[in-house]
């Protein structure tokens, strides 16, 4: 595939698995994004392959950004859709991390290209990252929903199946085509506080990151995500505080997650985050 470049030989990669995270619609403040890149930073991860843009964005509205180099150089960073690998040797298992961004144009052409790449790196397993804007308290731990592409896989990792229907991204087309060439695929979502949406959540991304250690036996060294998480949550506490409304706000979202976690009562699932989302989107109009 013409769009599908390679960036040296082919790696020997152990049952490996294909991370991927999306910046856009599927990454509310950067949650899933910046999972992946601690993964990637890490484990050491290499460059191996990567999606040429051009035919999949139209760049009047994903524009490219001019950035400087050594203070002097103009450079145009396109936006990114890039394969790494990572070496594991203390785990079963390989992984693939995509770095992506939603493309405007062509999305079946474009997750051709990432099932190419995943067959010829001999993925065995797909696993999506992504965060949805829900009303969340960022006092309480991260809800993470997941879901999985067959019954065996939802018992197998205690996930669900999900029974939502409407708009999706570009990480349910992936799934999709996972599922018409035969390779298992599951997708993991952090919900996210609507009223700090705008700012990146490194709390979420942890979440994230914990949920996926999980799923696949890897464990990820992630002191500084943690670090970042400590001082989000002393800087929205402080935030939220000198702003009565927001205060009061917060104060009910917990009472309310907190009487369903006593109560025995299961967090929002994917489809209802998801839902809550688009009701989200429809209040935004076209801003």
């Amino acid at each position: 595939m013409d769009s599908l470049s390679w960036k040296g030989d082919l790696p020997h990669l152990r049952s490996p698995v294909l991370v991927c995270a999306f910046r856009g619609w599927n990454d509310a403040a950067a949650a899933a994004s910046t999972a992946l890149a601690t993964i990637g930073n890490a484990l050491d991860a290499e460059p191996i392959a990567g999606i040429d843009p051009e035919e999949f964005f139209d760049f009047q509205s994903t524009r490219p950004n001019v950035v400087l180099e050594d203070g002097e150089t103009r450079r145009i960073e396109w936006p990114v859709n890039d394969f790494a690998y990572c070496r594991v040797p203390n785990a079963d298992r390989d992984l693939i991390l995509l770095d992506g961004t939603e493309p405007n144009l062509r999305w079946r052409t474009f997750s051709e290209a990432v099932a190419t790449a995943a067959d010829a790196l001999g993925v065995e397993f797909v696993i999506t990252l992504g965060a949805l804007i829900a009303e969340v308290a960022h006092t309480l731990p991260v809800p993470i929903t997941g879901i999985a592409s067959s019954p065996n896989l939802v018992d197998q990792l205690e996930l669900e199946r999900s029974n939502y229907e409407g708009p999706t991204g570009i990480v349910g087309v992936v799934h999709d085509l996972c599922g018409q060439t035969g390779i298992d695929s599951a997708s993991l979502w952090a919900a996210v506080p609507h009223y700090v949406a705008a700012v990146p959540n490194p709390k979420a991304a942890l979440a994230l990151l914990r949920r996926l250690e999980g799923m696949t036996g890897i464990v990820v060294e992630a002191s500084e995500l943690e670090e970042e998480t400590s001082d989000y949550e002393r800087q929205i506490a402080r935030a939220v505080a000198a702003n009565p409304e927001i205060e009061d706000l917060v104060a009910r979202i917990e009472a309310e997650q907190v009487d369903m976690i006593e109560e025995g009562e299961e967090l929002p699932s994917a489809d209802s985050i998801a839902q809550e989302f688009q009701r989200f989107l429809r209040q935004r109009g076209d801003q």
